[in-house]
């Protein structure tokens, strides 16, 4: 058997994060296939292991605009897989024009499917993208084998929006490299902190309109007023210009002097443990995710964890952190707050985050990934052959 992947729309972020694991983790050994045929970027594929049994391809249409890669995708994929021998087709990305058959999808983004959430761009060329990738990503699933998504509520939400999904589907969490697994600190109380050494809080994510680092900015400010020696440090790159600007009006606003808040934007994903390692506690404001690999990091490194309540956080994170709406600052005030000044709930929760992390793997994401493949395509044959 030999699998293609469509790897052409990602270049970035929990799906690039994803590609890059799920390839270094398979053991082909532990499957009935040969060869792993992948379409992507050239940035893309450089940063994907080499293997024998990997052949990359990069097409040069793929460097063009967003339209010429769906043309390339649509003529194009079909006659590369084909000439590759290639069985089955896995889409991570989710958005598949070509006539391939079989195919399989993946659902990793929810923005499409959260109409409140998406609204929060207003009118603008994001806001009509993400009502088009709506509509691509509903018909790719529909015209697929099967479809793979992450967690139970992404796949309510997606069935919630498109209707009932025909083909096999199945529920496949991201994995842990073992690189951010770190034993919880012992936890200190508030007065062994300073302003000159504080307590640091840390936030890693894309900087973008659900993800609300703003109001955690209000919050960790009220904390300072209060007199807790607490600094902010602000992780992660941005994808929407009115929403890097909406966080330096507020960082102006509540940290004028730059004394408190710290903005990184982008770290390699080959250092980002040592980021986590340098934190005291750590905060996930978003309220519209699928599975994020940055909160399982969060988790791994031994943080004491301060979360939203949106989204599959609950079914993911259950009872081993402190929760939070998003959307309100005095709320997040609240929760950090109660972590801060309860050591032992610190502690508590840090340990149980801990324990729940090591049961994600990317070595269980791989090999349930390539076995739904191979099941997708039994299937897909007998099948066929029923016809």
């Amino acid at each position: 058997m030999i699998v293609g992947i469509d790897a052409c729309n990602l270049n970035h972020g929990g799906g690039l994060t994803h590609l890059i694991e799920l390839i270094s983790n398979v053991n082909l050994a532990n499957h009935d296939i040969s060869k792993v045929i992948i379409w992507g970027r050239e940035d893309t594929l450089g940063e994907i292991q080499n293997f024998p049994w990997l052949k990359k391809i990069i097409p040069k249409e793929l460097l063009g605009n967003t339209f010429k890669r769906l043309l390339w995708q649509k003529f194009q994929l079909e006659k590369s897989a084909n000439e590759n021998n290639c069985d089955i087709i896995f889409s991570p990305g989710g958005v598949f024009f070509s006539n391939f058959r079989p195919f399989v999808a993946m659902s990793q983004n929810m923005l499409p499917f959260e109409s409140r959430e998406a609204n929060r761009y207003g009118f603008s060329l994001r806001r009509i993208r993400l009502l088009v990738l709506r509509q691509i990503q509903s018909k790719a699933f529909s015209n697929s084998s099967g479809v793979i998504f992450l967690t139970n509520y992404a796949k309510e939400q997606v069935i919630k929006v498109k209707g009932d999904i025909i083909s096999s589907f199945t529920i496949i969490p991201h994995g842990l490299n073992a690189r951010f697994l770190s034993s919880p600190k012992k936890q200190q109380k508030i007065n062994k902190y300073s302003f000159k050494n504080p307590f640091k809080v840390l936030y890693v994510s894309i900087v973008d309109q659900y993800k609300h680092q703003w109001n955690v900015i209000e919050a960790v400010a009220k904390l300072r007023k209060e007199g807790v020696p607490i600094a902010l440090n602000l992780v992660g790159p941005y994808t929407f210009i009115p929403s890097i600007k909406r966080l330096e009006k507020s960082m102006k606003e509540f940290d004028f002097y730059n004394k408190w808040i710290s903005y990184q934007g982008s770290v390699p994903y080959t250092e980002l443990h040592n980021t986590y390692k340098d934190a005291d506690l750590g905060v996930f404001a978003s309220s519209c995710e699928n599975l994020p690999i940055v909160l399982l990091e969060k988790m791994a490194s031994g943080l004491p964890i301060a979360s939203s309540n949106k989204g599959p956080m609950p079914e993911v994170l259950g009872n081993t952190v402190e929760y939070f709406n998003p959307e309100k600052p005095d709320q997040i005030y609240e929760t950090v707050k109660n972590l801060i000044d309860d050591v032992g709930l610190r502690s508590e929760k840090s340990k149980a985050s801990y324990r729940l992390a090591k049961k994600f793997t990317w070595n269980a994401c791989a090999f349930e990934t390539f076995s739904f493949l191979e099941k997708v395509l039994t299937k897909h044959h007998e099948l066929k052959e029923l016809k």
